[in-house]
């Protein structure tokens, strides 16, 4: 069973927090809906007494609260590499994740909520999820987006499953891919059937929980075969432009100091990467490697075409959300942790 969060106080109203503030009613709304006409000292005050007070917008939905809205509200993260266009030609993450959804939802015809957040400045993200909680019977998070504390305040309110979560965050059930097995799979078939030595990894944001299990499973992975050993990384943000940022900082050392492959913590990046290669006249695989992970239709268009790991999002969320209705339906469910299996795609771009 999940531990029951602090139970959430009467709730405040917005006359509450202008007094509290001293300031008045419009310049609460206006940090509300993040209008730019507040200074940001007085903004700082206003969002320490919304904090302070609990209070959530949309009272009268608050008051409703025992009724069912028959509404999901689904808080994802805005892309992280905006200059990206690689994205275009396949499907992301987040539209996975969407299908997925929506083919839960139909079945009970529900209504869906999305927000997208700015995972860079969480305070502003933690004030929305508490603005779309006010307005849904229950919430999907992707990526975790904000702590443990803030998890528990948001789900004193409303009921959440995340999706691509951390597995140890005790106040919501978690759905996300086997990313360890997968990587573990992926590294594991570099060295062993290319004989890869020389690593390098190209990583994904430091706030996402997969791109975090990801790189742990590939340095364990490396340590356990001796002779290999990860030559460097580059800090990327999910988007193609970030494989091809690698790639340009890889080719700028001493050829022998180029590695065999190239691990990229998303298929954006992956793509990116070789392009920019094929750009700088390194044959891809012959020179280097290139592998990725989510298998997104673009990787399969590609030449050579990406080798990868397969994870089902669209299942994922689907599952995710059918297990959010039911513990709406009844929130004493044990908590639960699933991991999706995730599966070796072997193509062309490791030399297969």
């Amino acid at each position: 069973m999940i531990p029951s969060p602090p139970r959430a106080p009467v709730q405040p109203t917005l006359y509450d927090v202008a007094r509290e503030a001293g300031v008045s009613t419009a310049t609460v709304s206006r940090v509300l809906h993040a209008q730019e006409r507040v200074s940001p000292a007085t903004r700082k005050r206003v969002l320490g007494v919304i904090e302070a007070l609990g209070y959530v917008p949309d009272a009268a939905a608050q008051s409703m609260a025992r009724q069912r809205k028959e509404v999901i509200g689904l808080l994802a993260v805005e892309n992280r590499s905006p200059e990206t266009v690689v994205e275009k030609e396949g499907l992301l993450f987040i539209e996975e994740v969407w299908r997925g959804v929506e083919t839960s939802l139909n079945q009970v015809e529900w209504s869906l909520l999305i927000a997208s957040l700015n995972p860079e400045d969480p305070e502003r993200a933690f004030q929305r999820m508490l603005q779309v909680s006010a307005k849904v019977d229950g919430m999907l998070i992707t990526e975790g987006i904000v702590g443990s504390d803030r998890l528990a305040q948001l789900a004193a309110r409303t009921p959440i499953v995340l999706i691509a979560g951390s597995l140890d965050q005790p106040y919501a059930d978690v759905f996300a891919a086997d990313n360890r097995a997968g990587t573990t799979a992926l590294v594991s078939h570099l060295i062993q059937k290319h004989g890869a030595s020389r690593l390098f990894a190209v990583t994904g944001p430091l706030g996402a929980p997969d791109a975090a299990t990801r790189m742990a499973a590939l340095e364990e992975t490396i340590a356990r075969y001796p002779g290999a050993r990860l030559t460097g990384t580059f800090p990327g943000r999910f988007g193609s432009a970030d494989g091809e940022r690698a790639v340009r900082e890889i080719v700028s050392l001493p050829r022998p100091h180029w590695p065999d492959a190239i691990v990229c913590a998303n298929d954006q990046m992956a793509i990116g990467a070789v392009r920019e290669l094929q750009a700088s006249g390194v044959r891809v695989p012959a020179d280097i490697a290139v592998v990725g992970f989510d298998d997104v239709h673009a990787g399969v268009l590609l030449s050579p075409a990406l080798t990868t790991v397969r994870q089902q999002m669209g299942l994922l969320a689907e599952r995710a959300c059918t297990h959010l209705l039911a513990r709406i339906a009844d929130p004493a469910l044990p908590r639960q942790v699933e991991l999706q299996p995730t599966e070796l795609v072997i193509r062309q771009s490791c030399g297969c």
